[in-house]
């Protein structure tokens, strides 16, 4: 049996890098631009009872993950453009937990979350694949956790945040095949 920090991080933690090389940016948005597809081929089958389950107890449903993963990459795509357009402008947070409280988040029907995944992340890559090494380097303001963050930090970030939630649907849907 996983231990609780295993469950929650299937691929362990979220670690921010001091140097990023392009082949590394070049990496993560590959990562980004196969997530949508990944996202399909695993909830191609799907089936209700799967989309309920959770990854660990007290966590998401599988659909809780999707409907989240398209709240919070319509925000990343928007945090990528203020950032590229603004001098360090102050993001807005959002309380994710209580995002995923909502009937849009508990909705079983996650088709429209996934074709805003898919829309969101052709444009979110087209934009990064665009992007300089100047643009990389510009940041945004995040006040709840009291930091810059710079375009390329916050697109490894999200290529591990793309891994971290299909690592939780894959651990979701394997949990409810053994019961």
């Amino acid at each position: 049996m996983k231990n609780l920090e295993q469950l929650k991080y299937p691929i362990g933690k979220f670690t921010k890098l001091a140097v990023i090389s392009n082949d590394l940016l070049q990496t993560w948005i590959a990562e980004i631009d196969g997530f949508s597809g990944k996202l399909k081929t695993i909830t191609k089958n799907i089936s209700v009872e799967q989309l309920n389950c959770t990854y660990r107890h007290g966590g998401w449903t599988v659909k809780q993950v999707i409907h989240h993963c398209a709240d919070s990459h319509m925000t990343a795509y928007i945090r990528f453009k203020l950032a590229a357009t603004q001098i360090l402008p102050v993001i807005n947070p959002y309380d994710e937990a209580q995002w995923a409280t909502f009937i849009d988040a508990n909705d079983d029907d996650i088709e429209a979350s996934i074709l805003i995944i898919e829309g969101v992340h052709k444009r979110w890559v087209q934009f990064l694949k665009s992007a300089t090494a100047l643009d990389f380097k510009k940041e945004y303001y995040h006040p709840a956790n009291n930091e810059n963050v710079s375009i390329a930090t916050a697109t490894c970030l999200y290529a591990w945040h793309c891994n971290h939630h299909l690592a939780h649907i894959k651990q979701a849907i394997a949990l409810e095949q053994n019961f």
